[in-house]
């Protein structure tokens, strides 16, 4: 029976979602361009994805081949664009399928005439940027990168402050009190300046930016669940299951959890687009991943650094801020559908 209105309050809460023609849509083509950019290999890449060769089929895409295998004469691996292996790969029915995008998010276009960043042509729809890159690429590999440290960044957060909150608001006491002058000190610790000083130790990586911000993404959610559990601890059914014998944590996840997860829920949304904005911030000021990494904060400081080039800006601004968007419009349907007014 429990089970059953679990299920049908489920349901209806996913109805209510969807009636949220925004919130759905968005969720909808949020969707589809994290999908793809799963896929920015086969979309974007300086490599092929299928090559021809006297009949036998190869795939750079997943196997790096020296040029030997092609009728070249180094062992290093093939460079496709250059135009005598072009002219091998393309000649005597042998094909080469490249995918939409000729360009991977670090080669350079050197057929570019005129000073980089260069403006949008045929073969660089979204132009290059101050290296010769392509932007479009970068703005692909960039998006993708962005979202995985986003749901890396809220998943971490998300746990630790499930359970700092949840043990506040179980146990109470001296522990709740011990817990909330510690979140005090550490919330008062300067976390733009912690980001310099570890930046100039060690080696800028995503890993160590995951680390940092989780130490502190964890604080504005633990309120909330601590407030979930406080309400909850002294209920009936609680206590009838201390009566019983039943363990804490089989009651804190059993019984409480499930009742607490509404603001965790509702608020996933709003965290990852806090996540994500916070990498492109540390990368526009240069705190981020590695200057070879694409980001689209790196972007946004090529475009700051060369105002004439309008495709940088424009270009990642509109990925940037639809992105964003797409997220607030997803949480705004989920703290519709679980609202408690309306179940």
């Amino acid at each position: 029976m429990v089970q059953h209105d679990s299920l049908s309050l489920g349901r209806r809460r996913w109805r209510r979602f969807c009636r949220n023609r925004r919130g759905f849509y968005s969720l909808i083509i949020f969707s589809v361009c994290f999908i793809l950019s799963l896929f920015a290999e086969c979309i974007s890449n300086d490599v092929p994805l299928l090559v021809i060769y006297e009949g036998k089929p190869y795939f750079p895409i997943l196997v790096e081949y020296p040029e030997t295998v092609f009728g070249g004469d180094f062992e290093t691996e093939t460079d496709y664009k250059d135009p005598y292996m072009e002219e091998i790969l393309n000649s005597n029915g042998n094909k080469t399928y490249f995918p939409l995008n000729k360009h991977s998010y670090q080669s350079i276009n050197f057929s570019i005439d005129g000073p980089v960043p260069s403006p949008p042509t045929g073969e660089n729809i979204l132009g290059t940027d101050d290296r010769g890159r392509d932007v479009f690429a970068r703005l692909l590999y960039g998006f993708r990168l962005s979202v995985l440290f986003g749901f890396a960044l809220t998943a971490v957060g998300t746990l630790l402050g499930i359970l700092t909150g949840a043990v506040q608001g179980y146990f109470g006491g001296k522990t709740d009190l011990f817990f909330q002058r510690f979140i005090e000190v550490w919330g008062a610790m300067p976390e733009l300046y912690l980001l310099i000083i570890f930046a100039s130790i060690f080696k800028p990586s995503v890993l160590l930016l995951l680390v940092l911000l989780s130490l502190f993404s964890w604080m504005g959610l633990s309120d909330y669940v601590r407030a979930e559990f406080l309400k909850g601890r002294n209920m009936e059914y609680v206590k009838a299951a201390r009566a019983l014998g039943v363990g804490n944590i089989t009651i804190m996840y059993r019984h409480l959890l499930p009742n607490g997860m509404t603001p965790v829920i509702t608020f996933l949304p709003f965290r990852m687009s806090a996540a994500i904005l916070a990498l492109t911030s540390l990368d526009f000021l240069g705190l981020g991943v590695p200057p070879s990494t694409p980001s689209l904060g790196e972007l946004l400081a090529q475009g700051k650094a060369n105002i004439d080039a309008w495709w940088l800006s424009l270009s990642t601004f509109i990925v940037l801020v639809g992105t964003l968007v797409l997220l607030i419009f997803i949480g705004e349907a989920l703290r519709e559908s679980f609202d408690p007014r309306k179940n």
